[in-house]
């Protein structure tokens, strides 16, 4: 099966390089960790085993923080964090460059994939989610190095698919030591796909635990401050947005502002991915409203005192910002959810005590939005006509929002715990006395 994943590899690398180009021509992205990606790692501490996390992108890197800290206690190993994307890489790089070996994720084909193995002789591999690559897959199993599935999920979107090669999913998927998924749900997807019933544990969602729980940010004041936001002003906040998005919110958000009673209501886009930001600025001032560029801001090349309307638009282009926008909000949209990519983390916006409001397109986080919406601690909405709605219900009626908030917030602390639960199982791999399964 080696030989026929590489072919499929070398055949997809063909087909996608003329995108490939263009993304790193026109959005400068892919640019940078080639090095890594052919499986030349240099590792802070070669002397030790290393435990390898592979999450992604930024969503996942952000999800294991809390992991990361509680198998950071182990001694004897060092924690290797690699990521696909530029954004997860950067914030890997933020959140533990000082102290971990943090990569771009090796190619899997497998003369790649062997060389990475040599290189950060991992005592064991965890893969956030639903990264499960074959060959990585082979070789761990070739060498007996367990490989844990964490924080596990597979989505409505893609079940289906991997359904549909499931003899071939099946064998990849009983090469898994462990899977600990985030729900039920999610937990039979697995097994229906291949993973070994008596090798599945629900063990909750990581995001839980690391959305935390808050009335305050630090480095918010200083947001506020610079962006002269008071602190009786109402913000409405769009965050993590995509694209076809951002266009609905600004027509909503004029709408609203039209009103007298909306008049000083002040609007954040923060748009998901860094290539967006001009794109939005320009969508911001095609829509005759004033663009305030946080970036600008934050390197003290503009003084937004200079502003000419109260209903300048804000946007929040810059990274590792998000949760101080939210914790300034009066109500939070999360973005990606008005359009069919599959949401974005809401459990951040509830876990600050925010009335919480998202679109009906939440699959990537069916757990977490079903989990807000049966107790009441968000908001959803199937359209432009009841985001409007759903905005003026909630400045009208500031109890309401408060109610809401107060619930979701609720929510997100009684479901923690899946940190402690998780890395337990990891411990105990370790260790070689696993709780539920034998390596």
């Amino acid at each position: 099966m080696t030989f026929v994943f590489d072919l499929l590899y070398f055949i997809a690398a063909i087909l996608i390089s003329p995108v490939l180009l263009y993304r790193m021509v026109r959005h400068k992205r892919y640019r940078a960790g080639w090095a890594n990606r052919f499986g030349k790692i240099c590792r802070k501490s070669p002397d030790k085993k290393s435990i390898w996390i592979h999450a992604v992108s930024l969503g996942e890197i952000n999800a294991v923080k809390t992991l990361v800290n509680e198998l950071d206690k182990l001694p004897g190993f060092e924690i290797v964090i690699s990521s696909t994307t530029d954004t997860g890489f950067t914030r890997a790089k933020e959140l533990y460059g000082s102290k971990f070996t943090v990569i771009y994720f090796p190619f899997d084909l497998s003369f790649i994939m062997k060389r990475a193995f040599a290189n950060l002789n991992p005592a064991i591999c965890i893969l956030v989610e639903l990264e499960i690559w074959p060959n990585l897959v082979g070789i761990a199993n070739r060498k007996n190095i367990p490989v844990v599935v964490v924080n596990g999920r597979i989505g409505n979107k893609s079940y289906p698919k991997y359904r549909a090669f499931r003899p071939v999913v099946k064998k990849i998927f009983q090469g898994i030591t462990l899977t600990l998924a985030q729900s039920p749900e999610y937990a039979q997807r697995f097994i229906q796909l291949g993973a070994k019933a008596d090798r599945v544990i629900v063990a909750g969602s990581l995001k839980y635990d690391t959305a935390q729980i808050a009335d305050k940010v630090e480095g918010a004041d200083r947001l506020a401050e610079g962006l002269n936001i008071r602190k009786d002003q109402r913000l409405f906040v769009a965050g993590g947005t995509g694209d076809g998005e951002e266009k609905i919110i600004l027509e909503v958000y004029k709408k609203i502002v039209s009103q007298e009673k909306f008049r000083d209501l002040r609007l954040a886009v923060i748009p998901r991915k860094p290539e967006r930001f001009d794109e939005v600025d320009n969508l911001i001032r095609q829509g005759s409203f004033e663009s305030i560029r946080y970036s600008k801001i934050k390197n003290k090349t503009l003084n937004v005192a200079n502003q000419s309307s109260i209903n300048a638009v804000i946007l929040g282009d810059t990274m590792g910002d998000l949760r101080k926008f939210y914790s300034l909000a009066s109500l939070i949209f999360v973005g990606r959810s008005l359009v069919p990519m599959g949401g974005s983390d809401m459990a951040e916006a509830a876990a600050l005590g925010k009335c919480t409001i998202f679109g009906p397109y939440t699959f990537n986080f069916n757990q977490t939005a079903r989990d807000l919406l049966e107790d009441k601690g968000a908001i959803q909405v199937k359209n432009n006509l009841e985001l409007s709605e759903a905005i003026e219900k909630c400045l009208d009626e500031p109890g309401y929002a408060r109610e809401i908030a107060r619930s979701g917030q609720n929510v997100i602390r009684k479901n923690q715990g899946a940190t402690k639960k998780t890395a337990g199982e990891i411990k105990a791999i370790l260790a070689g006395q696993a709780s539920s399964i034998r390596v």
